[in-house]
């Protein structure tokens, strides 16, 4: 008995010495989940499944279909390309989904796929009316003549633009003219008949560009009436303000109203509540601050008022769900470094104050909100271990069940990490929340290399986020001990602290970005003579900032689409809103911001020593390539070991899948070489 208990323990240690750890490759072969709906019977939860083929260097998009009450996943379809699930029929089951701009029907287990639509051309946005009637989409509509061959049509061969207004270029895009409309038409028998455009003639876009989708627009119950979300500025005053708005289109009147148009913000993710006697939406207050607190409001269209949900609440709705009787929302927020689900009661009582419960707990982040059945909401859950899965919530406890397992035959092979919190003082005594994540064979008797990770948004949460290129556990699978502060500016610890970093981006942000290093460095198991400092976009300034002022704390630099002129990057930068309000306003005239010189990396050069990385993205219009390669030339220039990894197809993000690759590949290429 002694014998086969030892041989089991042997082979117990045999197998955890044999699981693997993640490398690049591996984190391009998972699937990536997310929801679609809950079909209309409340019986099953539709999900989309994306792949990715590095060698063909393409992805291809699936739909799945998952009992709730327990039970074995289903593939729908299996041809390549992306598909969406515009609806689902409670009694037939038949699924209707968007595939390649055309319509497709299918049984409620993937069978008899047919062809429902005969567009001419391949439809975006689709979204069909609640009566089956009429359908709404998104074309892009030729407005302004801004390129040489629309100018000049006899000069077929020239290619070159003129401008006489700003926001000539958004993401990754130059303005070409031509704007995304919303449309309606009927639709009969699988065609379009009678189409109109909701926004004739108007240099606007619905939807919101660069990111905006199908829900920018949506039917009323009553198939009446259609609310879209649009900023209705052009030229400069686009690029320095965020007022968008919710216009109300009346199929009956042809006449289209403007909801919002005393709110002065982001206006946005209209949804209505199942009457359709109600619309809740998302609401920023000031124009121009693209992170402001967002509130949660109601309209009432019998009454005609407005509530704010969410007014005396510390935080800030990063989405939201009605339920299914009308009577309660849930929303979805950072908090303490997680997102959570959070449920607000009494929306039908006259009283102003309304009930909101933080519905769950633990170390994850809840993202998305996919439906509801019953007392269940189905959801995207992910944490800095594991890629995302939906999952159902009970809504009396808060109680995850997991519903798909697509990754889990790869984490179940893997060697992870512990993820654990740790908590800091700050240089102005304050208590900031850091996440560490440890190797998957941590050894607290011997000393490893370790990295600060700095944050992009500013002003996005630090959250149990799983991320396909920062990727904590991978890093940590290289030997690596990474510590991910919550500085200053980040959502999740009040209203307060999420707006400290607007005007101070290189004070106690970075401050408390040494905070951090200077904590987790006190730990016996941390070498202190292998310290690096990593980021993109805000992290990829902090670092430029950090290399500027560290006094010799950190070895290695790695930036990544980082600001460092501040000055060049106001001149070239397009949405200037968000360096109007972060920096101050422009750097000229009697009384320039003061950011401009205080906190601009390019003003530290004189003290830059230490080897750094930095890669810029070639179409990246947001942090354009300017200032990565004037960042370049700084440390090529004073003899500092440096290295430039420009990639030209690629904006401020990497999405191209052997792209990535390299990026990882020179990311841990770098470390070898200098840490």
């Amino acid at each position: 008995m002694r014998r086969i208990f030892g041989m089991s323990l042997i082979m117990a240690v045999t197998a955890l010495n044999a699981q693997e750890k993640m490398t690049p490759e591996l984190l391009w072969q998972l699937g990536r989940v997310t929801g679609e709906v809950v079909t209309a019977d409340g019986k099953n939860a539709i999900y989309g499944v994306t792949t990715y083929d590095l060698k063909e260097n393409k992805n291809t998009r699936n739909l799945y279909s998952v009992p709730l009450n327990g039970g074995q996943a289903h593939q729908l379809t299996s041809e390549e390309g992306g598909k969406s699930v515009l609806s689902t029929d409670g009694k037939s089951g038949k699924i209707t989904y968007l595939q390649s701009g055309q319509i497709w029907t299918m049984d409620k287990d993937g069978a008899n796929k047919q062809q429902a639509s005969h567009f001419k051309t391949p439809l975006s946005n689709v979204r069909i009316s609640p009566d089956g009637k009429r359908i709404l989409f998104s074309r892009e509509v030729q407005i302004l003549k801004l390129h040489s061959k629309d100018r000049h049509p006899e000069l077929d061969k020239s290619d070159a633009y003129v401008y006489d207004d700003l926001n000539y270029r958004h993401w990754d895009t130059w303005e070409d003219g031509k704007f995304q409309h919303i449309f309606v038409a009927d639709y009969i028998d699988g065609n379009i008949v009678n189409e109109v455009d909701l926004m004739p003639d108007e240099p606007f876009d619905c939807p919101q560009m660069p990111f905006g989708g199908s829900e920018d627009a949506i039917w009323s119950p009553d198939s009446k009436s259609i609310v879209y979300v649009t900023k209705k500025k052009f030229g400069k005053e686009y690029a320095v303000s965020t007022d968008t708005d919710l216009f109300v289109y009346s199929l009956e009147s042809k006449k289209t109203i403007n909801l919002t148009e005393n709110y002065n913000g982001y206006d946005t993710s209209p949804e209505f509540n199942k009457t359709g006697s109600k619309i809740a939406w998302l609401s920023m207050a000031e124009d121009g601050y693209e992170s402001d607190k967002n509130d949660l409001l109601i309209f009432d269209f019998r009454s005609g008022a407005i509530t704010n949900l969410t007014k005396e609440w510390d935080g800030t709705v990063a989405s939201f769900k009605w339920d299914k009787d009308d009577a309660k929302i849930y929303f979805l927020a950072a908090v303490k470094g997680t997102e959570q689900l959070f449920e607000i009661s009494k929306i039908n009582d006259k009283s102003l104050r309304k009930p909101i419960r933080q519905v769950t707990q633990g170390q994850h982040d809840i993202n998305a909100i996919v439906g509801q059945s019953g007392a269940e909401l189905i959801v995207k859950k992910e944490d800095m271990n594991h890629a995302a899965e939906l999952y159902k919530i009970t809504l009396t406890t808060g109680r995850l069940t997991a519903l798909t397992q697509v990754n889990a035959a790869t984490f179940s092979k893997l060697s992870l990490g512990k993820v654990s919190e740790r908590q800091i003082r700050t240089t102005d005594n304050q208590d900031m929340l850091a996440w560490v994540i440890y190797p998957p064979d941590f050894d607290p008797k011997k000393k490893y290399p370790t990295l600060l990770y700095c944050q992009g948004g500013p002003q996005s949460a630090l959250s149990q986020f799983y991320s396909y290129r920062w990727n904590f556990q991978l890093m940590a699978a290289n030997g690596y001990i990474i510590i991910a502060p919550n500085r200053r500016g980040m959502p999740g610890h009040g209203v307060k602290w999420n707006e400290a970093i607007s005007g101070d981006w290189g004070g106690q942000p970075i401050q408390d970005y040494l905070s951090a290093i200077d904590d987790i460095a006190k730990e016996p198991y941390v070498d202190k003579e292998r310290l690096g400092a990593i980021g993109a976009s805000y992290g990829g300034y902090s670092v430029f900032m950090l290399a500027g002022m560290h006094q010799n704390r950190f070895k290695t630099f790695i930036a990544h689409d980082g600001l460092f002129d501040l000055r060049s990057w106001y001149g070239t930068t397009e949405e200037l809103w968000f360096a109007n309000k972060d920096i101050g306003g422009p750097y000229w005239g009697s009384n320039p911001a003061p950011g401009y010189k205080k906190f601009s990396p390019i003003e530290l050069v004189d003290h830059w020593d230490t080897p750094i990385l930095i890669i810029q993205g070639g179409t990246d219009y947001r942090v354009p390539i300017e200032q990565g390669l004037e960042a370049f030339q700084a440390a090529q220039l004073k003899g500092i070991k440096s290295r430039l990894l420009y990639l030209p197809n690629e904006n401020h993000w990497v999405v191209g899948a052997q792209n990535a690759q390299v990026w990882q590949r020179e990311f841990f290429k770098w470390l070898k070489e200098t840490l």
